[in-house]
């Protein structure tokens, strides 16, 4: 850090929010533990205006801790389908059991037992307790980052342990004891909408006469970025049959690793893979339809897959007996989780009958 932090920091910040601070967001207005929590994990990696929706609907049908836990999984993922990152779901309904079984219920309140569920680190933990119960304690999500990053003038990339380390030492130094959670969600606004990654608005900041960045014309240059990798390209081959009502085949993804516990095509290394899975399950020998590759992009890597699209396979097929796999008729869809590629090549299939 290149110099001490104004004290003034907090007390600029708080009355900027007090005119400018979002106040009126659903999970806001009655900021109950659950509904923050389930907000906190909803907002990793997705913005606000995206999350709304979902967050609606999420609460209309589990609306507490104890229906997310005696709901099935396939309710929590089918409530999640296109927001993403669905390990989160996940998590989320495994907590939410933890919770009923371990805490009678009750959503804990202390830190380290909320950072002890699934899914919940040290600055989401902090931020539910905050924001829900008006503890103090800091937070360093990615809005966090940036902020302090520009406003202490920290260069190296701030996921390197050390910079991490330095940034938590300087958030909990400016977290302040009275309104902290006030304090808290002004200074996740700020980075939300001011302190933002590409043309920050400096000129409205409140605290920008202190910031070293802006100081220095900086702002584009912090947070320094992740070192450069190759960006990894991955493929598959997944088989999306269709029997003659228009219902198509879904099989559940393993419990862990790429859309873990969703429903997808059977998916397969090859097209020879593949032609031996037709033949063995479902014993078709109709026509096959490849289609262009369908791709995807990952946080980490972009995913091409090639479809084999199989017509007019017989109703209600044997391996549909299985748990493992279901017919999804798109025009009376059951409640399952489907990843957002899925969703998409089904609704293809469904405009090319």
């Amino acid at each position: 850090m290149s110099q001490k932090p104004d004290a003034s920091f907090a007390g600029n910040l708080l009355r900027w929010f007090d005119i400018h601070g979002r106040k009126d967001l659903p999970w806001q207005r009655t900021p109950t533990p659950y509904r923050v929590w389930v907000s906190e994990i909803m907002l990793q990696q997705t913005q606000v205006a995206t999350v709304i929706g979902y967050f609606d609907r999420f609460m209309e049908r589990l609306p507490d801790v104890a229906s997310l836990a005696a709901a099935p999984l396939d309710t929590a993922l089918h409530l999640w389908s296109g927001l993403g990152y669905y390990a989160r779901a996940r998590n989320l309904h495994k907590a939410a059991k933890e919770i009923v079984a371990r805490h009678g219920g009750a959503f804990p309140e202390s830190i380290e037992a909320v950072e002890a569920l699934p899914g919940i680190g040290r600055s989401t933990a902090a931020a539910i307790l905050s924001l829900s119960r008006g503890q103090r304690h800091a937070i360093l999500d990615g809005n966090v980052r940036r902020v302090l990053t520009r406003y202490a003038g920290i260069e190296g990339y701030p996921g390197m342990k050390a910079i991490e380390t330095q940034l938590w030492a300087l958030a909990d130094q400016l977290t302040p004891v009275d309104r902290s959670a006030a304090y808290t969600q002004a200074i996740m606004d700020l980075g939300a909408t001011l302190c933002v990654r590409s043309k920050p608005l400096c000129a409205d900041c409140p605290v920008e006469r202190a910031c070293i960045a802006r100081q220095r014309g900086l702002q584009d240059k912090l947070p320094s970025p992740r070192p450069r990798k190759a960006r990894p390209q991955k493929t598959a081959h997944v088989v999306i049959a269709v029997d003659s009502s228009g219902a198509v085949l879904l099989e559940r993804r393993p419990a862990t690793g790429i859309w873990g516990g969703l429903w997808s095509f059977p998916q397969f290394d090859g097209v020879p893979e593949a032609e031996a899975w037709i033949a063995s399950a479902l014993k078709a020998q109709g026509s096959r339809h490849p289609w262009p590759p369908h791709h995807h992009a990952f946080t980490h890597f972009d995913l091409s897959l090639y479809p084999l699209v199989l017509s007019s396979v017989s109703p209600g097929s044997q391996v549909a007996d299985s748990d493992r796999y279901c017919w999804y008729d798109p025009r009376t869809p059951v409640e399952v989780g489907l990843a957002a590629p899925v969703t998409e090549l089904i609704k293809a299939v469904t405009r090319g009958r």
